[in-house]
């Protein structure tokens, strides 16, 4: 049985006192797929980059591998997260993107390009270190943004929706790598839309709405036989959004 890697405890967020988190509770095992889904504005983005340490709670706690780290921040987490937009360096090739915090971070040379190359591989992207970025499709710019994140070996991998900037003939390839970086092992936490992908990955989804956990379970249970109202709606909604 997997260990437990993070918890959090009845977790309260608001923004300008408008409050956007309620009280929430979950936990995620060491080298979990886990998904969260609902609405927009359900408070998806915000848990995950309170995961990520770019938001502090107003109240309650985070902890990993039993030590709170509220007060920790992102670079000093074992934990990156990919945003939506890819943040890459314009100026830099492929290559020096997927390096760039292994520079910072003073690892040798010799790592480096081995770390580099071994991460362009698992996202299909060998061949590419000298390309420029304004050279690469969405989808593959995305990929390079994926490739830096987890060249930095971190112990969690989060993703906010990665496919919804990206036109929809581009959303497959980096679906795709994403499910070889679930291979890898690493635990992993992805804000997502996409029920067909979720439904193949994951190994538990949680369904949000109102800043709660409505309801949670493995994808086969929640995709497929929801039990929750609100669950059987935003699915309803998802999958046939023509339905009046």
């Amino acid at each position: 049985m997997s260990k437990e890697l993070i918890r959090l405890r009845d977790l309260c967020m608001a923004f300008d006192d408008e409050p956007v988190l309620d009280h929430i509770n979950l936990y995620i095992n060491d080298k979990e797929f886990l998904t969260l889904l609902g609405p927009s504005g359900c408070g998806k983005t915000t848990t995950l980059r309170i995961i990520g340490g770019f938001l502090t709670p107003t109240s309650g706690t985070v902890t990993f591998d039993g030590k709170v780290i509220n007060d920790v921040p992102p670079y000093k987490r074992q934990i990156n997260t990919v945003f939506q937009r890819y943040a890459l360096f314009p100026h830099l090739d492929v290559y020096d993107n997927v390096a760039f915090g292994l520079k910072i971070n003073k690892v040798p040379k010799a790592e480096i390009d081995q770390r580099v190359r071994e991460m362009l591989e698992i996202v299909s992207l060998k061949g590419y270190e000298n390309r420029r970025i304004d050279a690469l499709s969405g989808g593959q710019q995305q990929r390079v943004a994926i490739a830096r994140a987890l060249a930095m070996q971190p112990d969690v991998m989060l993703f906010d929706e990665p496919t919804s900037a990206l036109d929809p003939e581009l959303v497959g390839e980096v679906l795709n790598t994403i499910k070889a970086v679930a291979q890898t092992g690493i635990t992993m936490i992805v804000v997502t839309h996409e029920i067909a992908f979720a439904r193949e990955v994951a190994s538990r989804v949680v369904f949000m709405e109102g800043g709660v956990v409505v309801e949670e379970g493995k994808p086969e249970e929640i995709l497929v036989a929801p039990k929750h109202p609100s669950t059987q709606r935003f699915l309803k909604r998802i999958t046939n959004p023509n339905a009046e």
